[in-house]
């Protein structure tokens, strides 16, 4: 009996050992992205304490259908309860202080009023504004909940016949001016004053639309375009503004593939958050790795099993300069600093504390943030952790400008999270600021962050040019001048070359590719039929080609190469010879059937020499990466652009004098030849792919009989 008790005993042990971890299992894990797109754990900045219910608030009627936070300069929380028509206001520790709406009040009329299913709440120092959407209209209350007045429907020629005037969320800015998000408008933020006098829309979103619909509707009669839905941008759906006026609006009805495009491109076209000043301009900053969207990674389950673009429905302003987004479709709040830097993201759908069933709004208090779940009624209370602290601290010292104290929040944070780029980013800029650029360089290396290390490598080349100011100028004479000598013996040498007749030595075949590439017309037909050229040197000429191609792999500078890729020559061999031969092979055998004067052997040597310009601009460009900032790298895109235009034309002018053809024709057999390439491409993969499953069955028929035997 003692040792069935002792099983026991231990066996419950066991469990009660197991049970430990599980409940205290995290609700959620808080992450940021590394530049390839990756989420890196993080520690969590908030963590949640308790919910805030209808009991706990002291409500003799459970709120439903909530619909929006505000928390006011006192830290009052307001919560519009549309189910009731009410707004809830609730004091710093969630409870009651009074309603708004649940009781009639009298209007400005004489007449008993009352709210109709309100949607949203902003409040100043003295006035509460309320979105009665139903109504179509704002009204006002004292901070006591005394009704002021009503702001009626705006009206003006500017909006469109039939428009219904929906008001779903406020702003308002230090001079009384309101900017209304009405969920039926689509012209952008209605700006009007606090008497109801419209005065324009800002922020009017880009038209989202298929390019083929648009042409389209050019082709159709205005009956038809009538009867067909009318292209118009998206609407949107909430809006807040900070202390300097700068006003931050959502939507959610933006196309998912063009909203995720916009997160890599860092375009605000398609951008579901947005921040604009009073005369509707986007001015958000993009400097993070991708542009403030929500989740990056959409398409897998790396960080979720829910897949399409983040469907954001609320933004929040929190302490120095930071601002959160909620994304509805994955319950998640994703944080950011005024640069655009993801700080961390957290968040999750369950039923621990800190999970939500359906997230509707959020909103700071001091360093507390509120979450407002729609399906569970209720509002979660999350407080900022000992991590967050450092992270809020070091922003203020950093917006304050004590760079040291930065630099010793910013190293804290690393202690806890090597993986913060943001941290690295707050060193450097603070080295940065004290003068000490090379250090600084350093950490926006490890961050990725060209654009400062761009700042900062500027600083030191011009202290580098002052040091060799008169050095720079001698070496850009003798490049120059070595330059010119070295065309003026190219030319000799062909000159020469061209009147003594006899066979050609291999530096006469190479230096003619210099005469080819400045006078193409002579120089291919020079090249077919007085041979200047041959295949020993167009073999070193493509080896030259993959060379620099290798060169640029591994050679460009940092801020054109910040990941640091590189390459292989066999890879770059690959990528320059099969082009090369497939073009080569293509162009031979249609040149063939329609009368094309030049051999494979030719088709294969013009072609060579046609890359001459590539090494000779690439190199240079490759050369001049390493000293350019980000300012500067479009020239550096520019001149190997045009190396390969340079190029392309050489061959194309190249098959037109070796076949002899006119314009017309050598254009329509250049793009038969780009087909054929692919047509040998797909019979190259079929054949490749049906050899190896004919290896494959021979192997293992081989593999069977070796078994059997």
């Amino acid at each position: 009996m003692k040792n069935i008790i002792r099983v026991i005993a231990l066996v419950f042990a066991a469990m009660m050992l197991f049970a430990v971890p599980i409940s205290a299992a995290k609700p959620y894990q808080t992450y940021t992205y590394s530049i390839d797109g990756m989420p890196l754990n993080s520690p969590d900045a908030y963590t949640p304490v308790m919910t805030v219910d209808s009991a706990y608030m002291g409500l003799s009627k459970a709120f439903d259908d909530p619909r929006d936070l505000f928390v006011d300069d006192e830290n009052n929380v307001y919560l519009v309860d549309a189910k009731n028509n009410r707004v809830i206001v609730l004091d710093r520790y969630y409870k009651l202080k009074f309603t708004i709406g649940e009781k009639t009040f009298i209007n400005d009329q004489g007449v008993p009023d009352e709210l109709t299913a309100p949607s949203g709440v902003f409040v100043t120092e003295d006035i509460i504004y309320v979105c009665d959407t139903d109504a179509n209209r704002i009204v006002t209350f004292d901070r006591e909940g005394n009704f002021i007045k009503i702001i009626p429907q705006p009206e003006s020629e500017l909006f469109s016949e039939g428009a219904v005037y929906k008001p779903v969320a406020v702003a308002v800015d230090q001079y009384n001016r309101l900017y209304v998000v009405s969920s039926t408008t689509y012209q952008g933020i209605i700006v009007m004053t606090d008497e109801g006098t419209f005065t324009g829309f800002i922020g009017a979103q880009k038209v989202d639309a298929n390019p083929l619909e648009i042409l389209w509707r050019r082709f159709q009669t205005k009956e038809q375009r009538e009867l067909t839905a009318e292209i118009i941008p998206t609407e949107f759906n909430n809006i807040t503004i900070n202390d300097e006026g700068f006003i931050y609006v959502t939507t959610s009805s933006i196309d998912s593939s063009k909203q995720q495009s916009a997160i890599t491109s860092k375009s605000g076209d398609y951008a579901p958050v947005k921040m604009l000043n009073a005369s509707g301009a986007e001015i958000m900053r993009r400097n993070g790795f991708f542009a403030p969207s929500g989740e990056v990674q959409v398409s897998n389950s790396v960080t979720s099993d829910i897949t399409g673009a983040s469907k954001i429905i609320d933004v929040a302003v929190g302490p120095e300069g930071t601002w959160s987004i909620i994304d509805e479709k994955r319950q998640k709040i994703f944080t950011y600093d005024f640069d655009g830097n993801l700080l961390f993201a957290f968040g999750d759908k369950g039923q621990q504390l800190g999970n939500l069933s359906s997230i509707e709004a959020v909103v700071y208090q001091g360093s507390t943030m509120l979450v407002l779940d729609k399906t569970a009624d209720n509002i979660t209370v999350f407080k900022r952790t000992e991590y967050g602290d450092i992270l809020i601290r070091a922003l203020e010292h950093q917006n304050n400008r004590q760079y040291e104290l930065a630099v010793d929040d910013w190293t804290e944070i690393l202690k806890r999270n090597s993986n913060f780029d943001t941290a690295y980013i707050g060193i450097g800029q603070a080295l940065y600021r004290n003068a000490e650029y090379e250090e600084a360089i350093e950490y926006y290396k490890s961050a990725y962050d060209t654009a400062n290390y761009s700042n900062a490598y500027k600083e030191l080349r011009k202290a580098w040019i002052e040091k060799y100011v008169l050095l720079i100028p001698v070496i850009a004479i003798v490049l120059i001048v070595a330059f010119v000598l070295f065309f003026r013996y190219a030319a000799k040498v062909n000159l020469r070359t061209a009147t003594k007749g006899g066979k050609r030595t291999l530096k006469e075949e190479l230096l003619f590719g210099f005469h080819l590439m400045l006078h193409p017309f002579d120089g291919f037909w020079d090249l077919k039929h007085e041979k200047r050229g041959s295949v020993r040197a167009s073999v070193i000429y493509l080896v030259v080609v993959i060379l620099t191609f290798f060169y640029q792999a591994i050679g460009t500078g940092y801020v054109m190469n910040p990941r640091g890729t590189y390459t292989t020559v066999f890879s770059q061999a690959i990528a320059v010879l099969v082009p090369l031969f497939l073009w080569v092979t293509a162009n031979w055998c249609l040149t063939t059937l329609f009368d094309g004067e030049g051999s494979f052997k030719d088709i294969f040597i013009a072609t060579s020499y046609s890359l001459v310009p590539l090494p000779l601009l690439i190199i240079p460009a490759t050369i001049a990466s390493n000293f350019v900032t980000t300012s500067e790298t479009a020239m550096i895109n520019l001149l190997s652009s045009f190396s390969f235009i340079w190029a392309i034309l050489l061959i194309f002018f190249g098959m037109m004098v070796t076949h002899d053809y006119t314009l017309t024709k050598n254009l329509v057999i250049s793009l038969c030849t780009v087909v054929g390439m692919v047509f040998i491409m797909f019979v190259g993969i079929l054949f490749t792919t049906l050899l190896g499953k004919i290896v494959s069955f021979i192997s293992n028929i081989v593999i069977e009989i070796n078994y059997r035997l």
